[in-house]
């Protein structure tokens, strides 16, 4: 049997940093004890004007390959999430692929939100464990979200930021990998968070631009909290189960990194003591399809997972989408 193995993490965060204060100045209110203190966020990392989604997957893509050892030329296939893309046409897999010099990868994006990376990765595993032609293929998420805030708005502005983290597969017969996976979609909640100008749907027109509100990221209706606190739990068993692994088996357990009160409410759901995770929204704020590899690669820094660890990696986003991977470290 083929097994899709993970050899290599990186991420990326574009120079500028945004705090609470900052924030604070520029929306005319204090909002560090909601941010900070709720969302768990106390700055966060923001593209200059001359920065763009490419140029965040490109450096994390680098520092994944490095950390892998391998060249981008062993490259067979590049996997690319985002839902902030270099352009609507073409895709940003084929733009970060040609700054590598992976001449020989073919490449193709995927947008399920903040649930994109997970997506990528359950979709790479599987070409590499089908397809004995995929021996490396490189995952990426990445995010530059700035770029559609409206930066006068409290709801989107003190929580999204920018970012990307990247992961190598590797094809390899020996050492298991990738465990197993589960996809969950609700449709019914497409209408609730997105961007919604620039599609067929409502392209940007002079109207569109004049009323000002459709062409930046929105929060059109609330979501139930729910979402997130029984969701999460229940795709998480659901995937151990398919995995034939209990909680016990599992080092590390990663959440989309979008509110620190909900992962303490999930791990307290699922009786798991705090150190069975970890977080980066503090230092890193929101990054929505780069958050998972983002905080991967982090904890793979601080040396929370060694090898042979058992890891799950939970994400959920606009759609709604819900990804959910186990793997073997």
């Amino acid at each position: 049997m083929t097994y899709a193995r993970i050899i290599g993490t990186g991420s990326y965060v574009p120079e500028k940093v945004l705090t609470n204060a900052d924030l604070g100045r520029m929306l005319g209110e204090d909002v560090d004890e909601f941010v900070s203190g709720v969302l768990g966020i106390r700055e966060r990392h923001v593209c200059g004007e001359d920065e763009s989604t490419a140029d965040l997957a490109t450096e994390a893509a680098r520092r994944a390959l490095a950390s892998a050892g391998v060249r981008p030329e062993e490259l067979d296939l590049v996997v690319l999430a985002t839902d902030t893309p270099e352009y609507i046409s073409p895709a940003t897999s084929v733009v970060v692929q040609h700054r590598l010099g992976a001449k020989r990868a073919g490449t193709f994006d995927l947008n399920c939100a903040c649930a994109g990376f997970v997506t990528a990765l359950d979709t790479a595993s599987k070409y590499v464990i089908a397809d004995s032609s995929y021996k490396h293929v490189l995952v990426v998420g990445a995010y530059a979200m700035s770029k559609y805030l409206d930066w006068t708005d409290k709801k989107t502005a003190t929580i999204f930021a920018d970012g990307a983290g990247a992961v190598v597969l590797r094809a390899d017969e020996a050492r298991p990998g990738f465990l197993a996976s589960k996809l969950v979609a609700e449709g019914s909640y497409h209408d609730h968070m997105g961007i919604y100008a620039g599609g067929t749907r409502m392209p940007v027109t002079e109207d569109v631009l004049r009323e000002g509100v459709w062409q930046k990221l929105r929060f059109a209706k609330k979501y139930p909290a729910e979402v997130n606190t029984e969701g999460w739990p229940a795709i998480v068993n659901d995937v151990l189960k398919k995995a034939s692994l209990t909680k016990d088996d599992v080092a590390l357990f990663l959440f989309t990194q979008v509110n620190l009160s909900t992962i303490k409410i999930v791990l307290e759901k699922m009786n798991l003591p705090w150190e069975r995770t970890h977080t980066v929204m503090g230092k890193w704020g929101y990054t929505g399809s780069a958050c998972i590899p983002m905080v991967l690669d982090d904890a793979v820094r601080e040396g929370k997972l060694k090898d042979g660890d058992v890891f799950v990696m939970c994400a959920s986003g606009g759609g709604l989408n819900m990804a959910c991977a186990a793997f073997k470290w």
